[in-house]
C-alpha cells in the first residue's frame, strides 16, 4: 500500500497550485483560484495566509463590485526579483528582465562594432547585467542567454568551430553575469532556441519531430525529437555547414563552400552575405536553384538520420526561399513538408519562455519550508 502523503507535502502542492495560478494572471480571487485550480475554498484562504506571511503574495487592496460577496483580489508580491534574458550576436548584446509573468520590465541593446571580439561582447554584457539589476527590486534571480556561435554544453562557454562566420569567440556568459545573477545560468545556441519557440509558439506547434534550418549570415539547424531539442556529447548537434552537399558545378563540397563558390561571401569573413544574396534572389539568376539543390541535399540527411515530420526554415534569407526548397525536395525519395518560421525574434521567444519558467520554479522553491535538520 502506497504511503499516504504528508499534511506538509499536500500543503506544498496546494502553495505551488496557488502561486502557478498568481503567475498566469496578473491578479485573481481566492475564488477564482479555487475554480483555476480545482482545490477548495477554505484549503485557498489557508494557503494565500502561507505564501503570503513567507512574502510571496500580496492582497492588492482591490476588491470585487456587484452582486454577492465582497472578494479581495490578490497579486504576486513586488520584490520577487526577474530573470535575465540575453541575446549575443555578432552585430549586438540585447538583454531584457522578465518578470514571473512573463512580462517585460527592462530592455537595453548594445551595439557591437565590425570584428568586435569577445572582450567587447563580454563587457556589453555585464554592463546591461548591472544595470537592469540595479533597477529591479528583488534582482536577477537566473538568467538564459542565447548566442550566435556553437555552446559547449557542459561549461556554457561559447566555441569557436572551425570556419565559423562570427567572432565573438571564447566568451564565459556564465562567469561574466555571475557578479549580476543570484541563480542559475543557461546558456544555449540561437538556433536551438528559436527551434523551441517554433515548437510552443510557432508552426511546429505539438509537433514533437522536425528540423529547423536557420538560413542567414551563418547557417546552423536544430533537431527536434520527441519534442526535446538534441544537443549532442559536446552541444555541438545541428552544425550543418560542413555537411557534404551538391555544389554550382555538380561536384560535392561542404554547404559552406557553396557561398564560396557562388561569390556570395562577405568580404574577408566566411559569413553569408546576406544583401548580395538577396539581389541574386531578386535578379532571378540560376541562384535560387543552385541553393536550393545544395539545402535540399542537407535535408536528404537530416531526414535519412533523425526521421523529422517537418522542416521549418529561418534565419534572415531561409524564408524567402522556403518555396524553393519545398519544391526542390519534393522530388526526394523521403519528403516532408517544408514550411517557414512564423516568428519574429524566435531566438529571444525561446529564451524569454525557458527564463520565466526557471524564474517560476525558483519562486515556488522558496514557498517550500526548509528541510527538518
Amino acid at each position: 500500500m502506497a504511503p499516504r502523503p504528508s499534511l506538509e507535502m499536500l500543503r506544498a502542492l496546494t502553495d505551488e497550485n496557488v502561486l502557478r495560478a498568481l503567475m498566469s494572471e496578473a491578479r485573481l480571487t481566492r475564488a477564482e483560484i479555487a475554480a483555476r485550480t480545482g482545490i477548495s475554498k477554505p484549503t485557498i484562504s489557508d494557503s494565500v495566509q502561507r505564501i503570503g506571511a513567507a512574502g510571496l503574495v500580496v492582497d492588492t487592496g482591490e476588491r470585487t463590485t456587484g452582486r454577492g460577496r465582497v472578494g479581495s483580489y490578490y497579486a504576486l508580491a513586488p520584490g520577487l526579483g526577474t530573470a535575465l534574458v540575453a541575446g549575443i550576436t555578432q552585430h549586438r548584446v540585447t538583454v531584457e528582465a522578465v518578470d514571473a509573468l512573463g512580462r517585460v520590465q527592462a530592455r537595453e541593446a548594445v551595439g557591437l562594432g565590425p570584428g568586435a571580439g569577445p572582450e567587447a561582447a563580454a563587457d556589453a554584457l555585464a554592463a546591461t547585467a548591472g544595470r537592469l539589476a540595479g533597477r529591479t527590486p528583488g534582482g536577477l534571480r537566473n538568467a538564459v542567454v542565447s548566442a550566435a556561435d556553437p555552446v559547449d554544453r557542459a561549461t556554457g562557454r561559447l566555441v569557436r568551430l572551425p570556419d565559423a562566420p562570427f567572432l565573438i569567440g571564447d566568451l564565459d556568459p556564465p562567469a561574466v553575469l555571475a557578479p549580476h545573477v543570484t541563480g542559475p545560468v543557461l546558456v544555449d545556441n540561437d538556433v536551438n532556441w528559436a527551434a523551441r519557440a517554433e515548437h510552443t509558439d510557432g508552426c511546429a506547434r505539438d509537433i514533437d519531430d522536425f528540423v529547423y534550418l536557420h538560413l542567414g549570415e551563418g547557417l546552423g539547424g536544430a533537431v527536434v525529437t520527441d519534442g526535446t531539442v538534441r544537443r549532442g556529447h559536446h552541444g555541438f548537434a545541428g552544425e550543418i555547414a560542413h555537411l557534404y552537399t551538391v555544389g554550382p558545378d555538380g561536384t560535392a563540397m561542404a554547404l559552406t563552400e557553396v557561398f564560396a563558390a557562388l561569390g556570395l561571401r562577405r568580404v574577408g569573413s566566411t559569413a553569408v552575405d546576406v544583401a548580395a544574396l538577396r539581389d541574386r534572389l531578386a535578379d532571378g539568376d540560376r541562384t535560387r536553384t543552385v541553393l536550393a539543390r545544395a539545402i535540399g541535399g542537407v535535408l536528404a540527411a537530416a531526414v535519412a538520420l533523425v526521421d523529422p515530420r517537418m522542416i521549418v526554415i529561418g534565419g534572415a534569407w531561409g524564408p524567402a526561399l522556403a518555396d524553393a526548397i519545398g519544391a526542390h525536395f519534393a522530388r526526394d525519395p523521403r519528403p516532408v513538408p517544408v514550411t517557414a518560421t512564423t516568428l519574429t525574434d524566435p531566438e529571444l521567444t525561446g529564451a524569454r519562455t525557458r527564463a520565466v519558467e526557471e524564474l517560476r520554479s525558483l519562486v515556488v522553491r522558496s514557498a517550500r519550508p526548509a528541510p527538518s535538520p
